[in-house]
């Protein structure tokens, strides 16, 4: 008789997305216009609104700082393509669109484009 093999140790991972529950005031207007937005993107819920809301406004955030950090040099185009959280032609467009130069060596537009 063959010996019987051990049991397989078997784990289950699970990743579990776990979001966090935030409470802001705004003010009366603010809430209006919520609204408004709810029933033209034609969605059920305030909150579902206010966070596709607000994830437009950190996308918009991190671009603003991404140019910001550019404009003044102290980032290179491939830095500030990483916290804008787009590719680098994106991040081209996006300071060409804002009158911002990007004048640099060959050789570091070189690695920026790698």
């Amino acid at each position: 008789m063959l010996p019987q093999p051990e049991p397989l140790n078997a784990h289950i991972a699970c990743i579990v997305n776990v979001e966090s529950t935030i409470s802001v005031r705004v003010p009366a207007g603010v809430r209006q216009e919520l609204d408004i937005f709810v029933k033209e993107e034609k969605m059920v819920q305030t909150s579902e609104a206010a966070r596709k809301l607000l994830l437009i406004g950190l996308e918009e955030w991190h671009k603003k700082k991404a140019l910001n950090l550019l404009s003044k040099g102290r980032v290179t185009l491939s830095k500030a393509a990483q916290i804008a959280k787009v590719s680098i032609w994106e991040m081209i467009e996006l300071a060409k669109g804002q009158g911002i130069r990007i004048a640099r060596e060959r050789k570091y537009l070189e690695q920026d484009l790698v």
